[in-house]
């Protein structure tokens, strides 16, 4: 008469240590993505900031450049107006024409 052992033999515990390492396997790299998936949030986080900064600091050049900027005449031609004080040295302009025509373009 044979025997019958007690308890689950070599294949039950090979079995079962298979089981507990693929779920041990499963469970790390469950955790590994979890911790990626953070660390790619946080720095686009970051990354966003960092860019909202640049924009911000690029505008307020922007404004101070053109607080800077010299402001030009307004309206007036000097091509005109040089031609007008080469129409007079010409004698073509007595002072008077010259004079109105220099107002006018003046304003």
């Amino acid at each position: 008469m044979m025997r019958r052992r007690r308890g689950m033999g070599i294949v039950g515990v090979a079995a079962t240590t298979a089981v507990v390492a693929g779920t041990a396997g499963a469970v790390h790299h469950h955790q590994e993505q979890k911790y990626a998936n953070q660390a790619a949030q946080q720095q686009a986080q970051q990354q966003a900031a960092y860019d909202q900064g640049v924009i911000e600091a690029q505008q307020a050049a922007a404004a101070q450049q053109a607080a800077a900027a010299p402001a030009e005449p307004a309206g007036i031609d000097m091509a005109q107006l040089k031609q007008l004080g080469d129409l007079h040295a010409a004698g073509v302009l007595t002072d008077e024409e010259f004079a109105a025509a220099k107002a006018k373009l003046l304003g």
